[in-house]
């Protein structure tokens, strides 16, 4: 099938065939990075085939196209020590998802439209697998994570050399960065301590010496531990009851969209209506949902103070 009536950019017989596994990184790179590019035009025709017609062949040109993108992106999050290619592969998967989504009557570029879920599912990757320990589950957090360690390195930079060898940060730098990334002081602090520590294996590495410990052997069970137990049956009280109890002093319409965007929970895992979704059907903009959304948390913050 002949995709295109005559440019160059598209007279590739088998596109798919130009990029190689991942199993040879330095390969698909330079075969990602030969691929031709697209013109606006070009673009424009195989993004309406893919709406109009679902068209598959339109889809792969449309995703050829911008693989280079997703490789340049990709190197932007090496210093997190995960491997190259899967940070690639998930930053392919986000621009798999932004060819399934984009318009081409909303007069912007692929390229900018997939920017943002590339680095988004780069992003949800890191988060995952970076540690053990998982870091990061507001937009704040998110924020400060992805931030922080250049951040650092900036001031670093521009302060004095006696200073530059200094590995914390000083309550100044604390304060600034805190003020830019929108975030309390002991939030920074804590990020960058979880940062700069490495992970401890619980399990002894061997088992030669009788007096070789992990840590397993000697972390303590305080599941019993009378005010957590307390603690516990409040927080559970809070999570049942005081949850329907919070509901209930709402108007119908605060507490739907609560439950749309807090509570409900599909088949797949994602969550309810989006901003926009309710906006469309109460007829009103998405800013006057959220608005509507802060101001049912706080009763039901309200609602729960005595019981808390």
């Amino acid at each position: 099938m002949n995709l295109s009536p005559s440019t160059s950019a598209l007279a590739v017989r088998d596109p798919w065939a130009l990029v190689p596994s991942l199993g040879n990184l330095d390969a698909y790179i330079s075969a990602a990075n030969r691929l031709p590019m697209l013109t606006p035009e070009e673009e424009q025709q195989f993004a309406r085939r893919l709406r109009d017609e679902a068209d598959v062949q339109s889809a792969g040109r449309l995703v050829l196209s911008h693989l280079r993108l997703v490789v340049s992106v990709s190197r932007q999050y090496l210093g997190y020590g995960l491997p190259h290619s899967d940070l690639i592969q998930e930053g392919n998967v986000g621009l798999m998802k932004a060819v399934k989504r984009f318009d081409p009557d909303q007069g912007v570029r692929l390229v900018s439209y997939a920017l943002h879920w590339i680095k988004a599912e780069i992003h949800e990757y890191i988060l995952k697998n970076w540690r053990m320990v998982k870091l990061a589950t507001t937009k704040a957090q998110r924020k400060l994570f992805f931030n922080l360690r250049s951040m650092k390195q900036r001031m670093k930079s521009e302060t004095s050399d006696t200073d530059a060898h200094r590995n914390t940060l000083s309550p100044a730098e604390v304060e600034q960065m805190a003020i830019k990334l929108n975030v309390k002081p002991a939030e920074v602090i804590e990020m960058e301590t979880r940062l700069s520590g490495g992970d401890v294996a619980l399990d002894p590495q061997t088992d030669d010496s009788e007096e070789s410990y992990a840590p397993i052997a000697y972390l303590a069970d305080d599941a019993s531990e009378p005010t957590r137990v307390l603690e516990a049956r409040a927080r559970d009280a809070l999570s049942g009851d005081g949850l329907v109890m919070a509901l209930e002093v709402l108007d119908p319409r605060s507490r739907r969209i609560v439950e749309e965007r807090w509570l409900k929970v599909n088949d797949d895992n994602s969550g309810g209506l989006t901003l926009h979704d309710l906006a469309a059907e109460y007829g009103v903009s998405a800013e006057r949902i959220r608005q509507i959304e802060v101001a049912a948390m706080k009763k039901m913050r309200k609602a729960l103070e005595p019981a808390a």
